[in-house]
């Protein structure tokens, strides 16, 4: 019997960011490509790749703190931009410490 674990940062993505990160893999990684697919520009598809990049670090730090984790959850969904998320977080890590 095959057990199935998926990486936490993963489980915290939507199915469509999913989706999206397999159409990348299959287009190699061709952002132009991409874009022909969903028939946008290439700087939307940017743009999209570097939102889903924001929100696998934000999964990437520290979990288990209670503040770090509502930063994550408000940025996720959208309360919160990405780049005042992390400084948030940036800012609590050398509060405790942990930079």
């Amino acid at each position: 019997m095959k057990i199935n674990i998926i990486p936490e940062w993963m489980s915290n993505l939507e199915e469509e960011d999913l989706s999206f990160i397999k159409r990348f893999i299959l287009a190699s990684g061709s952002l132009k490509e991409i874009a022909k697919q969903y028939e946008v520009t290439y700087p939307t598809v940017r743009l999209r790749l570097d939102r889903l990049i924001q929100k696998i670090q934000m999964s990437d730090d520290i979990a288990n703190e209670p503040y770090i984790s509502l930063i994550k959850r408000l940025a996720v969904n959208d309360k919160l931009d990405f780049e005042t998320a992390k400084i948030l977080v940036s800012e609590y890590k050398k509060m405790k410490g942990v930079e």
